[in-house]
């Protein structure tokens, strides 16, 4: 899983940006903001870059505000993808070492984390690779409910196993999950009676676009917002 998309406007990482802070959160170094007493949480899965990348933290700082306890957990290890332009960087053996596969196993022990401090409802979002992952966790009901924002490659047989509330944000320019993809998954989910669904098309923006956004570009911004404000209405509407 790449493509040429996942690496386009890579962020400027920084381990001290956002209101939070970072501790070893289910095993993993996490960016944790909001109060430590909510019941109700968020996990953000982050794409390649992982867990440092600024506009990732103010989409959990934000969210943080409105009264949940969000975490944004390093399944990179410390080794996210910054080294694209190096010849010597290998995409095929990084995503060996740093599989989906992998990262669902390291998100289930953040859920069971967070269960046992007393969280009583919990919501994930994942963007890119962590949109995939968290494609892997719907198939329990371990979360309430899940967002995915332009995911890599989404098997049908991925959305027959789900078995929660989810939404799927989708780019009109985007080589692993074209619209008219998206649209076909869409119609799969809604003939699921058990849970609510729904798959919206972002028009004029491309793989990447929720948080590797130019924040000088005016119309790029107002994009972002509104695909954040969205994810943020439906955990509101299912994490409580």
């Amino acid at each position: 899983m790449s493509c040429s998309q996942c690496f386009e406007n890579p962020p400027n990482l920084s381990s001290t940006c956002g209101e939070g802070t970072v501790q070893e959160f289910g095993g993993l170094q996490t960016y944790i903001t909001g109060s430590l007493d909510s019941k109700l949480a968020i996990i953000l899965l982050s794409d390649i870059f992982g867990y440092e990348a600024p506009n990732l933290r103010k989409v959990a700082d934000k969210y943080a505000e409105s009264g949940f306890l969000v975490v944004v957990p390093d399944f990179f290890y410390g080794d996210p993808a910054i080294d694209f332009n190096d010849p010597n960087f290998d995409v095929k053996s990084w995503l060996e070492v740093h599989s989906t596969d992998k990262g669902y196993e390291d998100a289930k022990a953040v859920i069971a984390a967070l269960k046992s401090k007393g969280v009583s409802a919990i919501g994930a979002g994942g963007f890119c690779w962590g949109g995939m992952v968290l494609m892997k966790l719907a198939s329990s009901t371990d979360l309430h409910t899940a967002v995915v924002l332009h995911p890599g490659p989404i098997t049908e047989d991925e959305v027959d196993d789900v078995k929660i509330h989810i939404a799927i944000l989708g780019a009109e320019f985007d080589q692993w999950s074209p619209p008219e993809k998206l649209k076909q998954l869409g119609e799969k989910l809604s003939a699921k009676s058990e849970f609510d669904s729904y798959v919206k098309i972002f028009p004029g923006v491309a793989h990447g676009w929720t948080v590797r956004y130019n924040v000088d570009d005016e119309s790029a911004v107002k994009s972002a917002e509104e695909s954040h404000l969205d994810m943020l209405n439906w955990f509101t509407k299912y994490v409580k």
